[in-house]
């Protein structure tokens, strides 16, 4: 099951459940779509994989399976000039 991680690892943006803004890559690192476009190229920095917009997980289904509230930022933040 998919954790819906809070924010964005670049910016720290927050990303609610529903946001079609959060972009997911195969290990579910999480970014908002601008740092994906404009900062990122469309490669995730932590395993090169690509992106795709997070699914959203169904309201009703919320209160059974909560979004994570877990935030994880890149400390060093987001790697300059990768973008296309």
């Amino acid at each position: 099951m998919l954790d819906l991680r809070p924010n964005c690892e670049c910016c720290d943006r927050d990303l609610a459940p529903d946001s079609p803004d959060a972009m997911i890559c195969t290990f579910e690192c999480t970014f908002c779509a601008d740092c994906v476009t404009n900062k990122l190229g469309g490669d995730c920095p932590n395993c090169g994989g690509e992106f795709v917009r997070r699914p959203v997980r169904p309201a009703g289904l919320l209160a059974k399976y909560p979004a994570s509230t877990k935030r994880i930022l890149k400390a060093e933040g987001c790697p300059p000039g990768q973008a296309a």
